[in-house]
């Protein structure tokens, strides 16, 4: 398995990928997540060094994450997801690898901690912990028992600018 940047002869596939990793029996088709991706590729959050994707030894895309441009209270921070990895995939270390490739990227750009919204039990293995700990809201209240995050290098607990709601990317208003 390779992880590297996304091209653009990978967003079809990439569109696949994310609609059948989000597809569940007796749930949605996984649609809303594939067309979040491409509403957030064009949108003013788009990084599209964020935009990674997991490749097989033929260089097939197997899996994808991405982070956008997101705020605390005003401050820049980076929003992950969704991560996505082929049915045929999961379970063989593949989401693994791309979370940490991505906090690595967003840790190098120096943004001081990202957000997520998802399973704990998957995310604390990356050092998520729930927002409200660090004195962050969701938009929606509902969110509040999956929605974490994982402080980076460029953290300072110290910053009140990093407490407060915070607001994803338009593109995820819609979702």
């Amino acid at each position: 398995m390779l992880i590297r940047r996304e091209r653009p002869t990978d967003i079809d596939v990439i569109r696949d990928v994310t609609a059948a990793a989000f597809t569940r029996p007796g749930t949605a088709d996984g649609s809303v997540e594939a067309s979040l991706v491409d509403r957030l590729r064009a949108d003013d959050a788009w990084l599209p060094e964020l935009s990674l994707v997991a490749t097989d030894e033929e260089d097939r895309v197997i899996g994808h994450v991405l982070a956008t441009r997101a705020h605390v209270a005003g401050t820049p921070v980076l929003a992950i997801g969704p991560l996505s990895v082929a049915p045929g995939h999961q379970g063989a270390g593949v989401g693994k690898a791309l979370m940490h490739t991505a906090l690595g990227a967003c840790d190098a750009l120096g943004a001081p901690l990202v957000v997520l919204l998802g399973n704990p039990r998957y995310y604390e293995r990356f050092g998520f912990r729930l927002a409200e700990e660090y004195g962050i809201t969701p938009a929606v209240a509902e969110w509040r028992p999956h929605f974490q995050v994982r402080t980076l290098a460029g953290y300072d607990p110290a910053d009140p600018a990093l407490r407060g709601a915070f607001a994803y990317a338009a593109p995820f208003d819609d979702v």
